[in-house]
């Protein structure tokens, strides 16, 4: 089945995401301090090769060129985040003139080439001043956070409709609070309970101040969602998935619609209740006007005796021998539909909007151009499923593809390119890959 842009309706919202430290580079100039991310990058074997966003694509510089694509590509929205110590360089106090400036450039250049900006106030970059007095382990983040979120919509609200609160609080709590694998290399079970708490009461907060600055801004927040299945029938199998449902899929979304957490299947994540203070169940609600949905594969588990609180493991895509992308996970296009599904199913859910979808292959210059056929069958079938979701009666009112530019892509560096547009890091040169050249068709 060919699918056309007017089959999702015209309403529909179409665009492409990045996030700061992956594209912008300028590090350390024009007043900008340190994030976490800054400072785990400087620590070895951290990052694939000891790579770095330092420079990352130079998107501080280039912006005007890269906006100037975009408008050439027809997308029409776009998704950006706010380097939380580029506009507050210790966290909390003093604004940085340069920082604030720089995305007023940014939204008002967006504005005149007839691109609609869509702000993520928080992706990743928590200031290193705020990681040094506890970070997200602290519970006074969340006025830290507040006191962002209100600055940045003050500043940007004027022109700004669109924002989103948090990106994907599920990684950087399990990876950066509990494995360690991302910034700021904490570990351990009570980093990991006290960071999901406080990060799950600053994204209802963050809505919270969004809308009583702003009461007609259109709000939400993005979860990182994987299709769960078991790796076989068994009933030791079928619980461990559920297991994992909980951690990959519920444990935000839940407390956020009034819920309150997923604690049924693991029991441990009780634990939670050590950092919840009276008042708090009451404080995780806020009613989102969309929910972001972020999705690339699906994940098949198993049970593991060994496995510490869960006693269940993921099966890769490589012990099962599937198609897999650079980031060696599955190609299952269809997860896309199970997820938007299963979000949709919830009681009183707003509507869904894909704020990131995409694939990393090895792509690879050859005469001036890049030929990526896999990313755009991939994208291609993600949409069917979108589409197919649709027709399904699930409320769907967008798609943002991860991502514009390839990018430094947090610890695997720069050699999974997720881009509709490649970049070559040592020249800086971009050249529009044919998944690009087909989106833009697409949208034309």
């Amino acid at each position: 089945m060919h699918l056309t842009k007017d089959a999702f309706g015209k309403d529909f919202i179409w665009g492409v995401s990045t996030a700061a430290y992956q594209i912008e580079g300028a590090h350390d100039l024009y007043g900008k301090g340190p994030s976490i991310w800054d400072v785990f990058v400087q620590k070895r074997n951290r990052i694939f090769q000891n790579q770095h966003g330092n420079i990352a694509c130079d998107f501080y510089h280039r912006y005007s060129d890269d906006l100037s694509l975009m408008r050439n590509m027809h997308i029409p929205n776009y998704r950006f985040s706010l380097s939380w110590s580029r506009i507050i360089p210790q966290g909390t106090g003093a604004i940085n003139a340069y920082g604030l400036d720089f995305y007023d450039r940014l939204i008002d250049l967006s504005l005149e080439l007839g691109i609609t900006p869509w702000v993520t106030l928080y992706h990743w970059d928590l200031p290193h001043a705020l990681e040094k007095r506890g970070g997200w382990v602290n519970r006074d983040v969340k006025e830290w956070f507040g006191e962002f979120v209100a600055k940045c919509v003050r500043a940007y609200g004027d022109r700004v409709k669109h924002w989103m609160v948090l990106n994907e609080p599920t990684v950087f709590t399990a990876a950066g609070y509990f494995f360690g694998v991302h910034a700021p290399e904490r570990k351990g079970l009570g980093n990991f309970l006290a960071a999901t708490h406080h990060a799950a009461l600053s994204q209802a907060y963050g809505g919270h101040i969004i809308k009583s600055i702003l009461p007609d801004s259109y709000v939400g927040t993005t979860f990182s969602c994987s299709h769960v299945e078991p790796f076989s029938d068994k009933s030791k199998d079928i619980v461990a998935a559920k297991k994992a449902d909980v951690l990959l899929n519920r444990l935000f979304i839940e407390p956020l619609l009034g819920l309150g957490y997923p604690t049924e299947e693991i029991s441990i994540l009780r634990r939670i209740e050590k950092y919840m203070k009276p008042n708090d169940e009451k404080e995780l609600r806020f009613n989102m006007d969309f929910i972001g949905i972020q999705n690339y594969t699906r994940e098949i588990i198993r049970y593991a005796l060994f496995v510490p609180y869960l006693q269940a493991k993921i099966v890769s895509a490589k012990e099962r021998k599937v198609d897999m992308t650079e980031m060696n996970w599955e190609v299952y296009p269809e997860s896309i539909y199970q997820v938007l599904k299963k979000f949709g199913a919830y009681p009183n859910m707003p509507p869904l909007i894909i704020t990131e979808n995409g694939a990393a292959f090895a792509d690879t210059v050859e005469n001036g151009l890049v030929n990526d056929p896999r990313r755009t069958a991939y994208l291609q079938q993600a949409l069917q499923q979108v589409y197919r979701a649709k027709q399904e009666g699930v409320r769907v009112d967008g798609y943002f593809v991860w991502t514009f530019l390839d990018n430094f892509e947090w610890a695997e560096g720069y050699r999974p390119r997720f881009g509709l547009v490649y970049v070559d890091f040592e020249s800086q040169q971009r050249i529009l890959k044919s998944s690009g050249r087909w989106y833009a068709d697409f949208l034309k």
